[in-house]
């Protein structure tokens, strides 16, 4: 049964597009959507909008009024859906990661990069101040600007900050190494 609104359309003697797009969307959009979710689209609601704007350029041009719509609105979803399961299948499945069934032993490359250069320990031996301006500048690659913004100090704050802690980085890995 047509709703009202296409009752009005279906009487109307100009072929208002606004008109027939209301009246399409209203007596169509429902069987659409089902037709999609029917035939195992993944976000059906979303295909159906995506259809449902794709008609609306078409107006202009379209003959039959509603019925026409109706045909149109249908080869657009199957379109659609074709277009879905196309996509689907050129889609390697996605399998989760979960560590626990992970059995490799070996370390990572960034690991095993930071770790040989005991990097990791010689910035955990640096006051907390001076590990997080190394890893806002050095490593996130900021600027001193927006590393003086997340950490709420002045820019020269920032600076003294970074020219201490890579001193004591300095000294540390020199007393380490057996050289100071």
């Amino acid at each position: 049964m047509l709703e009202p609104l296409a009752d009005e359309y279906v009487q109307a003697d100009d072929d208002d597009p606004a008109l027939l797009f209301t009246a399409a969307y209203n007596n169509f959009a429902g069987p659409v959507f089902g037709y999609l979710r029917a035939r195992g689209v993944d976000d059906a609601e979303a295909v159906t909008q995506d259809v449902f704007l794709a008609l609306y350029p078409k107006l202009e041009t379209l003959h039959g009024g509603l019925q026409g719509a109706k045909t149109l609105l249908f080869t657009m979803a199957h379109a659609r859906m074709v277009d879905h399961y196309r996509k689907r299948e050129r889609t390697p499945d996605a399998t989760p990661y979960e560590a626990d069934l992970d059995g490799r032993q070996s370390p990572s490359a960034e690991d095993q990069a930071v770790g040989s250069l005991g990097v990791t320990e010689l910035m955990e031996e640096l006051a907390t101040d001076h590990r997080e301006v190394l890893a806002l500048r050095v490593v996130a690659d900021l600027s001193v600007e927006e590393t003086a913004d997340i950490m709420g100090k002045s820019q020269g704050a920032v600076k003294q900050l970074q020219r201490r802690a890579l001193s004591a980085l300095r000294k540390r890995a020199l007393r380490r190494n057996g050289k100071s």
